[in-house]
C-alpha cells in the first residue's frame, strides 16, 4: 500500500507559516511531513520548532543540498531532529545544479556520482554509530557521532536519471524524485534502482518517494486549470538543466525553450496531477500503479496563487479521497 504525506508548500519564514501543515499530518492519514531546501527558515530548525510547538510528527528533508553541509553536520543534524520529535526522518540529499556548486565551492563537483557516493555512504555509516574514515577527493575527514539513542534516520539521495538511480539503489535507503512523470519512473528509474540493488548485492531495494505536484479545479477558483499550476509552482525547475535533461527524457517537449510547452508537457504526462478531484486521483494512482511507496502532495502553486488556506483545503480533500478508497 502507498502512503500518502505533505511537503510544506512554501518557503516559511515564520514557524507559524508551517504549523498548519504539521497539524495537517498529526490529525490526518498522511504519514510524513516533508520540506525542500529552504534559503530562509532553515528546515532542521523548522521541524525541530515544530516540536517544540507540540507537533512531533515524522519528517523528511527532500531534499537538502550537499555543498551546503559536511556529511559530519548533515549526519549530527538529522539525528537532531529526530531526537528533538522522537520520531523518524528521512533525510535526502543531493548535490544541486552545477551553478549552485560553483557559487558554493567554487567549481562544480568534477564527478557527482563519486562526491554523492561519497557522501551518502558517509551519512550513512556515521548514523549507525561506526567510525568514518573516508578517504574520497570530495569529502576526506575522521569521525563518530557522539553515541546516543534516537529513533530511525533514513539517508535518501535525489534521483532524476538513470546514472544517480543506479547509485541509489547501491547506496541510499530512500529514493526521491522530484516532478517525475509516473511512465518514466517505472521504466527508466525502478529498473536502473534495481540494478543498482543487484550490482551492489543488496537484498531489498530502498524505497521510493515521489514528490508530485497537485492543485485542484473546483468552483469559485478562477485560473487553477493544471498547467497553469504546473507552472506556477515549478518554473524554476522548468528552467533547470538537469530537470530538462530528465523532462525531455521522459517525453516532454523541451526543445521549444518555452515554458508553457513545458508545462503542457509536465501535465500530458502526469508529472503534475489536476483537474477536479476525480481526475487528480486518477493521476496519483498511476504513481502507485509504477511501484511508489510514498507520494508526497506538493500543493506550492495552489499556495503560491491562492494562499495557505486553499492549499490545506486541497490537502485535506485529496487525503479523505485517497484514505477512503
Amino acid at each position: 500500500m502507498t502512503d500518502y504525506s505533505v511537503l510544506i508548500p512554501c518557503v516559511p519564514r515564520r514557524l507559524e507559516q508551517a504549523l498548519p501543515f504539521a497539524g495537517l499530518v498529526q490529525w490526518t492519514g498522511a504519514v510524513r511531513l516533508w520540506q525542500g531546501q529552504s534559503m530562509l527558515l532553515e528546515p532542521h530548525q523548522t521541524f525541530t520548532g515544530l516540536a517544540g510547538a507540540g507537533f512531533r510528527v515524522p519528517t523528511g528533508f527532500g531534499v537538502t543540498l550537499m555543498p551546503l553541509r559536511h556529511p559530519y553536520e548533515a549526519a549530527m543534524q538529522a539525528r537532531s531532529v529526530a531526537m528533538a520529535t522522537g520520531e523518524p526522518v528521512i533525510a535526502g540529499f543531493g548535490p544541486g545544479g552545477q551553478a549552485f556548486q560553483a557559487n558554493l565551492m567554487g567549481a562544480p563537483y568534477a564527478k557527482p556520482l563519486q562526491a554523492a557516493r561519497e557522501y551518502v555512504t558517509a551519512v550513512r555509516r556515521l548514523l549507525d554509530g561506526e567510525v568514518v574514515e573516508s578517504t574520497g577527493p570530495h569529502y576526506p575527514f575522521l569521525g563518530q557521532l557522539t553515541p546516543a539513542a534516537a529513533p530511525r534516520v533514513d539517508v535518501g539521495l535525489g534521483v532524476l536519471r538513470p546514472g544517480m538511480a543506479r547509485l541509489a539503489g547501491e547506496v541510499a535507503d530512500v529514493v526521491i524524485t522530484w516532478l517525475t512523470p509516473p511512465g518514466y519512473l517505472q521504466d527508466v528509474i525502478l529498473p536502473a534502482v534495481a540494478e543498482g540493488a543487484a550490482r551492489a548485492g543488496r537484498t531489498s531495494l530502498p524505497r521510493v518517494v515521489a514528490m508530485v505536484p497537485a492543485g485542484l479545479e473546483k468552483e469559485g477558483r478562477e485560473g487553477a486549470d493544471p498547467e497553469r499550476l504546473a507552472l506556477a509552482g515549478n518554473a524554476g525547475h522548468m528552467q533547470a538543466p538537469h530537470y530538462l535533461d530528465m523532462l525531455g527524457r521522459a517525453g516532454v517537449d523541451t526543445g521549444s525553450g518555452q515554458l508553457a510547452d513545458v508545462a503542457r508537457g509536465v501535465v500530458e504526462t502526469g508529472a503534475f496531477a489536476g483537474g477536479d478531484l476525480a481526475q487528480t486521483i486518477k493521476a496519483l494512482r498511476a504513481y502507485e500503479e509504477a511501484g511508489v511507496d510514498e507520494i508526497v502532495l506538493n500543493t506550492t502553486a495552489v499556495n503560491k496563487l491562492f494562499g495557505s488556506r486553499e492549499a490545506l483545503s486541497d490537502l485535506s480533500s485529496i487525503l479523505r479521497a485517497v484514505t477512503a478508497s
